[in-house]
C-alpha cells in the first residue's frame, strides 16, 4: 500500500476544519490554566514524565502502524522497529538524566551541552532517517496527514508563558517560543484533515505548515541563547541564572526540540515525494 496512489479530492468540512481549530485552542488553553491555578505542579516534573511518555509512545506505535502498512516480512518489521525504538528511548533517558544531575545548567560543564543537545541528534537523525530505504518506504505507505496530526501536542509549548508570568523565563524568549509552539501545535488537526481529505491545497497548506514550524525552531533557539546565560546573552538579565537549564523544562530544548525538527524533516520528504502529479 502506498500514500502516492492518487484518489478522488474531497472538499474537506468547514465545520470539521472549525471544530478542531477550537478543540486545540481549548486543549491549550486548559494546559495553561492547568499550570497557572497548580504552579507547583510543573517543578515536580510528573507533567514531564506523562506528556513525554505519551509523545514517545505515541511515534513508536505510529512507527509501528506505518510498518504494518509496507510490504515487509513480519522479522524485518520487527527490526527496524527496533532500530528506531531502541536508539530513541536510550537517546530520552540519557537526556533525562544529564536533566536530572544538572548537567545542563549554565557553568555545570565547560562545553556548550544545550546546543550540542539540540543539534546533534538533528544532524545524526536527518543523515540516517533520510538515507534509509526502509523509512523511506514506511514514509510512502504511512497517511501525510500522521505526521503533521502527531505534532498537536506542540500546544504544551505554552508552558513558556507560565514560566514567563513565575519570572523563571524572559519575556523576550517566552512570547515567540509559546505563541510559535501552540500555533503550530493547533494547526496540526486541521492541517492533517486537509490531508486526510485531500484537498486540492492540502499539500501546499502541509508544506507551509512544517516551514512554520521549523522557522518557529529558528526563532526560539535564537532567542534562547540571547536570554540565558552565556557569553551571547543581552535580553534577560534580570532573570536569577538558577533558573536557566533546569529540570524538567531543559527536556523541551534538549529532547523535545529536536525530536520535532526530526518529524517535520520526515513530513517534508513524504509531502514532497508525493510530488503534484500524484496529488
Amino acid at each position: 500500500m502506498s500514500t502516492l496512489s492518487t484518489s478522488p479530492k474531497t472538499e474537506p468540512s468547514q465545520t470539521t476544519m472549525l471544530g478542531l481549530t477550537a478543540l486545540s485552542v481549548a486543549l491549550a488553553a486548559f494546559w495553561i490554566a492547568i499550570n497557572l491555578a497548580f504552579p507547583g505542579l510543573a517543578p515536580t516534573g510528573i507533567p514531564s514524565v506523562v506528556t513525554r511518555l505519551a509523545v514517545v509512545a505515541t511515534i513508536l506505535t505510529g512507527l509501528w502502524l506505518g510498518l504494518s502498512r509496507t510490504e515487509f516480512s513480519a522479522n524485518k518489521r520487527v527490526l527496524v522497529w527496533l532500530a528506531v525504538a531502541v536508539p530513541f528511548t536510550l537517546w530520552l533517558a540519557l537526556v533525562w538524566n544529564l536533566a536530572l544531575n544538572g548537567v545542563f545548567r549554565p557553568g555545570a560543564v565547560r562545553l556548550p551541552i544545550l546546543p550540542v543537545a539540540i543539534f546533534a541528534p538533528v544532524a545524526i537523525g536527518l543523515f540516517a532517517l533520510l538515507r534509509s530505504k526502509s523509512i523511506t518506504t514506511i514514509l510512502d505507505a504511512m497517511p501525510a496527514s500522521w505526521l503533521v496530526g502527531a505534532q498537536v501536542y506542540r500546544i504544551l509549548g505554552g508552558i513558556f508563558l507560565v514560566n514567563w508570568v513565575n519570572g523563571t523565563v524572559a519575556g523576550t524568549f517566552a512570547w515567540p517560543a509559546a505563541i510559535g509552539d501552540m500555533l503550530t501545535g493547533i494547526m496540526a488537526l486541521p492541517v492533517a484533515f486537509l490531508l486526510a481529505s485531500r484537498a486540492e491545497s492540502a499539500r501546499r497548506t502541509a508544506i507551509a505548515w512544517n516551514i512554520f514550524g521549523l522557522t518557529d525552531f529558528a526563532i526560539a533557539i535564537t532567542m534562547g541563547v540571547l536570554s540565558n546565560p552565556g557569553p551571547l546573552q543581552i535580553f534577560g538579565l534580570d532573570i536569577p541564572a538558577s533558573f536557566a537549564g533546569t529540570y524538567p523544562i531543559v527536556l523541551i530544548p534538549a529532547f523535545a526540540v529536536p525530536s520535532w525538527i526530526l518529524l517535520h524533516a520526515l513530513s517534508i520528504r513524504q509531502l514532497r515525494r508525493m510530488g503534484r502529479a500524484h496529488w
